[in-house]
């Protein structure tokens, strides 16, 4: 019942994001937009969105103490980003849980996967942060929240590094805060601060660290491709003159990966379009062209999730309702395929 519940809500807010969307924008010109997208771009799309999830299946080898080969990854983080289509994304617990094949603890994946949403919001909220600073026209108190927002996100992730690094420090400020607002003793704040640090350890190993930062900061930047080959795909520089094609591409592609966060709706379909259109109406973009590139983008992104993360389910061997109901124990291995390494 339950399960069922969590299906039509999701739905119903996936509808809800569309139809605010779309209410004012005529549905023909969105579809004469996308007939008329030139295909060379989008394989070119496609071949960038591959390259987006092997880059980050480097940086979560290197974020499991490269206990794993990077083919592995891939395709761990392709069921991963397959499952993260459904609703409540489930995605992050099967790989915590596909990662024990690889001989790789249950502790250590979700560490990883703790490191990974930490870089990866911190660099979302930089990006978004710099790019409000140069919208035209923008309100000075908007460009100045921006880049405060921007600033306080680098600080509070170092005094994060800094509190992993040296725990004791973390608590004294923990128990400093508890003395000045007592009432915060009743919550268990110290065993979810113990957890937070737990989850940062490896970014303490400054190799670790270079690492993950390193191939965050490639793999967005891949993403930041994607987006701006499909702007070439639907030929936004000749249908919206004068459009800052890059600009564009870091503001929808970071207000759209806070979209993705939404945990009950299908595929993120609705409130994807929706940041994109945003992006759009900050730009002085047509709703039309910039909803044309919220549907081609997303699509195009789930079609490389899907794709990638059934091949995924194959070479694995182990089926979807398998990895949704836990069942990812590795099989046993039969004697023929012993004897064959041996």
């Amino acid at each position: 019942m339950r399960r069922y519940l969590i299906l039509g809500a999701s739905v119903l807010v996936s509808a809800l994001f569309l139809w605010l969307a779309l209410k004012d924008v005529p549905l023909q010109e969105i579809w004469n937009n996308i007939q008329h997208a030139n295909l060379l771009w989008i394989g070119v799309a496609f071949l960038s969105v591959t390259a987006g999830l092997y880059l980050r299946a480097i940086r979560w080898r290197g974020l499991v103490d490269d206990k794993i080969s990077t083919m592995r990854s891939f395709h761990i983080l392709n069921i991963t980003f397959l499952l993260n289509q459904l609703p409540l994304r489930a995605g992050e617990v099967a790989r915590s849980l596909l990662a024990t094949r690889e001989h790789i603890p249950v502790l250590t994946a979700a560490t990883s996967i703790v490191v990974e949403r930490l870089l990866d919001t911190v660099l979302v909220v930089v990006w978004l942060a710099l790019a409000l600073t140069r919208v035209p026209d923008a309100p000075p108190e908007i460009t100045v929240t921006a880049a405060l927002f921007g600033v306080a996100a680098v600080g509070a992730f170092v005094i994060l590094i800094v509190f992993a690094r040296f725990p004791n420090l973390a608590h004294w400020s923990l128990n400093l805060v508890e003395r000045i607002l007592p009432f915060l003793k009743r919550l268990p704040l110290e065993r979810l601060l113990d957890n937070v640090l737990d989850g940062l350890k490896p970014l303490t190993n400054w190799k670790r660290a270079a690492h993950a930062i390193i191939w965050t900061l490639i793999s967005w930047s891949v993403s930041l491709f994607t987006f701006f080959a499909l702007e070439l795909a639907l030929d936004v520089p000749n249908i919206a003159p004068g459009t800052d094609l890059f600009l564009m591409a870091v503001i929808a592609v970071t207000m759209a990966s806070f979209s993705i966060a939404i945990p009950v709706s299908v595929a993120s379909f609705g409130p994807f379009e929706g940041a994109v259109l945003i992006a759009g109406k900050a730009l002085g973009m047509d709703d039309a062209i910039a909803l044309s590139l919220g549907f081609i983008a997303h699509g195009i992104t789930v079609l490389g999730y899907a794709v990638w993360g059934t091949i995924a389910l194959l070479v694995m061997g182990v089926s979807l309702g398998d990895v949704l109901s836990g069942g990812t124990e590795k099989p046993a291995e039969s004697p023929v395929e012993v004897e064959g390494r041996v």
